[in-house]
């Protein structure tokens, strides 16, 4: 686990493992994989396990020795929001600890404070100087988060007041996070594939405008995880409106269960959670969704 300020972690040694999957994962060999956590991972939902947590973990099982795995716990994007330190540091603490805990290994995969390398933020300045205002404009992410001020009523008509310039940018220091250890594929979920095509651009202009003898920046690919663990992650529902899907951003921490939830906490939820009035346990998703 590397705590220096170098331009990349040191690579461990991986573990040769003794079943290789025939995956197009594992078929990237020498491939280089840049996992990056969004500002707000923390706390990690039963969704988020089901979703992308474990399909992390067989990407470290089943990755050839010549892989690379980074896992980086992002910091800086938290600021793009009010935070207080001693809430942040710890959840910081948290996410590393879940990470152990779900099975990903020091020895195979490179796990990291993304803050404790300086080059993140030095290539996003560099990268915000190549970016067109108009492009993040059109990030799907900022007019979404513009549709939600307290003064907009629609994504073409907003109040930019509210809210500030690190929350604009933020998709370029995503891109400055996959960019500097020279990622060549990034699993992220579908809401993520705009930010994946954006740091392709950047690559592509960065490439263009300095040039060298060869390009220093390799086009990172998108890769969705679409097997039967995400599929089933989309059917986890929210525990106080079953007509919704769990999500830990729900203002309602009733209605989710998470990874670092007590035995005695998961037992309330569940016991609290909504189903109907109806005798009888039976399964109907259309008329009995709370019981189903």
């Amino acid at each position: 686990m590397s705590t220096s300020n170098s331009a990349a972690p040191h690579q461990p040694s991986p573990k040769p493992t003794t079943d290789r999957s025939h995956s197009r994962q594992n078929r990237l060999r020498n491939a280089l994989f840049c996992l990056v956590f969004s500002r707000q991972a923390f706390p990690m939902s039963l969704g988020n396990y089901l979703g992308a947590l474990s399909n992390w973990v067989k990407l470290q099982k089943t990755a050839d020795p010549g892989d690379t795995l980074l896992f980086s716990i992002v910091g800086w994007h938290a600021l793009t929001l009010p935070q207080d330190p001693a809430v942040l540091r710890s959840s910081r603490d948290d996410m590393l600890a879940v990470l152990l805990a779900i099975g990903l290994d020091p020895e195979q995969s490179i796990l990291f404070h993304q803050d404790h390398n300086s080059h993140h933020v030095e290539l996003c300045w560099i990268l915000n100087c190549l970016t067109p205002v108009g492009k993040l404009r059109r990030m799907t992410t900022w007019k979404s988060r513009l549709a939600t001020s307290r003064n907009a009523t629609s994504e073409t008509e907003v109040d930019e007041s509210l809210l500030n310039s690190g929350l604009f940018t933020y998709p370029v220091l995503q891109a400055a996070d996959i960019l500097v250890y020279r990622a060549t594929h990034v699993p992220v979920g579908e809401d993520q594939q705009q930010h994946i095509e954006l740091t392709r651009d950047l690559a592509e202009t960065f490439n263009r405008t300095f040039k060298g003898e060869k390009p220093l920046f390799p086009l990172p690919i998108y890769l969705n995880d679409s097997d039967l663990q995400q599929r089933l992650s989309k059917r986890i529902l929210s525990l106080r409106d079953p007509t919704s899907k769990m999500s830990k951003s729900s203002p309602d921490t009733a209605s989710r269960i998470l990874l670092t939830d007590t035995a005695s906490q998961i037992k309330s939820k569940i016991r609290a959670a909504v189903t109907d009035s109806i005798l009888g346990v039976t399964y109907d998703p259309i008329s009995r969704p709370g019981t189903s």
